[in-house]
């Protein structure tokens, strides 16, 4: 027996009617643009900078441990150094966030309110709506990624002045430089993050409840973490995303190294390719009630 949104995506043939046209980006994009959820996100974001500036006025400048001088150590020597301290803190779990929200609770959140089946019956093919969803999803997420260096660096060179990058190893890159390279490490971070957003996404295509698609979403990331952390699994750890999550600080030394980056992005790819094409599979045959 036919469903109703079955039965709406049948008149996918009716004079005038352009599949194309359904669920505009720009639409979908001021939608997830004024829920609450994406304006506490950034506001979240924009703040950790301030926080570690406070941090760093309260405590004092970073000191090196045992003579060894860490990317943290140099959090205070300019503004391009602070805005490379608040990717390192910050991309191991806390960027991993609203990559999971905003591609995890995108599909699902229709679906606990009940507004999915009259999105169908739009008529709103299910590719083009899933497709809508995942890019301003994927969009948001490559935005919180940028607006946290950008309002670092920014706070960092009030407090800091503007300058070179001081490499921990020894070193510096200039000004120019640094920029440039801080960028590399936001585009690889934003690729390593994929993993995630496949994840999510998947998840919240399979479930009405919007958290437990987040949720789901961290949860296994976090126990890609644990696992890295085995060294007993030695050279399986290579096929695991989280092994590489770190690569870009190879971005930050005097000379720009590729290789890891390049095998991290390739593993994160290849598994987000894989759970985007399950989600949209499952998606296109699932019945939809809700």
């Amino acid at each position: 027996m036919s469903t109703l949104t079955e039965r709406a995506e049948a008149a996918g043939t009716a004079s005038g009617y352009r599949a194309g046209r359904t669920l505009p980006l720009r639409v979908e994009l001021v939608r997830q643009l004024k829920r609450r959820r994406t304006l506490v996100m950034g506001a979240i974001l924009a703040v950790l900078p301030f926080v570690l500036l406070i941090a760093f006025a309260i405590g004092g400048d970073p000191e090196s441990r045992n003579g060894r001088v860490t990317l943290m150590d140099t959090a205070t020597a300019s503004g391009a150094n602070f805005a490379a301290v608040n990717l390192f803190v910050s991309a191991g779990f806390l960027l991993v966030i609203p990559v999971a929200l905003f591609c995890g609770d995108t599909v699902a959140s229709e679906a606990s309110w009940s507004s999915l089946r009259y999105l169908l019956a739009a008529p709103v093919p299910r590719a083009r709506l899933l497709w809508s969803k995942l890019v301003v999803g994927l969009g948001l997420s490559l935005a919180a990624m940028m607006l946290l260096p950008l309002v670092a660096i920014a706070v960092g060179t009030a407090a800091y002045g503007w300058g070179p990058l001081e490499i921990p190893t020894g070193g510096a890159l200039a000004p120019g430089t640094a920029a440039q390279r801080l960028l590399v490490v936001v585009a690889y971070v934003f690729v390593s993050q994929l993993v995630t957003a496949g994840l999510a996404f998947w998840l919240s295509t399979r479930t009405d409840a919007p958290l437990g698609a987040v949720g789901g979403a961290v949860g296994l990331t976090i126990v890609g973490n644990v696992l890295d952390a085995v060294t007993a699994l030695e050279d399986w750890r290579d096929f695991l995303p989280a092994h590489w999550q770190f690569a870009w600080a190879d971005a930050v030394q005097p000379h720009l190294e590729w290789s890891g980056m390049i095998q991290g992005a390739a593993v994160s790819v290849t598994y987000a390719v894989i759970l985007f094409a399950l989600a949209f599979r499952g998606f296109a045959r699932k019945d939809v009630v809700s």
